[in-house]
């Protein structure tokens, strides 16, 4: 891999550290009581931007993945463990020939964290309404209007049987093999992130969903076969039913996506408060 370290200059005539572009965490968590709040670093007085605050971050390695670099930084500058954390999606800041990718993840709580390397001078959990009144990073105050909006997770609530029956791969002969194949195919798409959301979806540039597999009937069995990615619910009656309670029990700050053609699951859902697609827009991402 290329050294990351050094200046170059974007398209748009401006000056970046990062050869081969950056990326950073964006960590938070959602407090049941006290609400949102940011992790940030207080940048130390001899790095550019003294004393600002920022995301965890720095240069990409040449042939580094945002991903890898932004828990890579994140790791050598304070002391979290990313292992606690749950990644949500990727927030690009194109400049032509130079990027920055914000990593957005969340963490299960408020864990104590302290500085790790003398580029950062403090380490601190803040309230989301406070950020904006804080002396940020220039770049990162730039962007934090669209940023402060990502912090939320997306659920993606597959209805099996209305999608399993939208193609005709023989599922009439073998449901819960068809239903199986989906599942799989699901799995892959948790791995590699969604683009593209629905209008009227808020999310990242590629969001990592939790994904739902509701299964009923002849496909219920395949609830006992589990894979990295997928959480498949066997649905003890109406598969409907199974589905508008999803959408109901989802914690705040969570966005459900349901995909079903079904019309009467549709009025349902967006009435519970989620949104809905076709199964064309999940095949044609599969």
């Amino acid at each position: 891999m290329g050294v990351a370290d050094g200046w170059t200059r974007c398209a748009r005539g401006h000056q970046h550290w990062g050869r081969y572009g950056a990326a950073g965490m964006l960590i938070f968590h959602r407090d049941a009581e006290e609400g949102p709040h940011v992790l940030l670093q207080q940048r130390a007085w001899w790095c550019s931007g003294a004393l600002t605050w920022c995301m965890f971050g720095g240069g990409r390695l040449g042939g580094e993945d945002p991903v890898t670099a932004a828990l890579r930084e994140t790791t050598e500058e304070c002391t979290l463990d990313t292992g606690v954390l749950r990644l949500h999606g990727l927030v690009h800041d194109d400049h032509g020939g130079w990027s920055y990718t914000a990593v957005v993840a969340s963490a299960d709580r408020m864990h104590p964290v302290r500085p790790a390397s003398a580029e950062t001078r403090r380490a601190r959990w803040f309230p989301l309404e406070k950020v904006a009144g804080l002396r940020l990073f220039e770049p990162f105050a730039v962007n934090w209007p669209r940023l402060a909006t990502m912090m939320s997770r997306l659920v993606l609530v597959v209805d099996a049987a209305n999608v399993v029956g939208s193609r005709a791969d023989g599922w009439w002969r073998d449901r819960a093999g068809a239903t199986a194949r989906l599942r799989d195919e699901l799995a892959g798409l948790a791995e590699r992130g969604v683009t593209g959301l629905p209008e009227g979806v808020v999310g990242h540039d590629i969001s990592f969903p939790e994904i739902v597999l509701v299964v009923e009937g002849a496909a219920r069995p395949v609830a006992d076969g589990q894979v990295p990615g997928v959480r498949v619910v066997a649905a003890s009656g109406s598969g409907d039913d199974a589905i508008v309670d999803l959408v109901r029990a989802a914690e705040p700050g969570t966005t459900c996506l349901v995909v079903t053609a079904d019309r009467g699951l549709r009025a349902r859902v967006a009435a519970a408060g989620g949104h809905c697609t076709g199964p064309s827009w999940l095949l044609s991402r599969l």
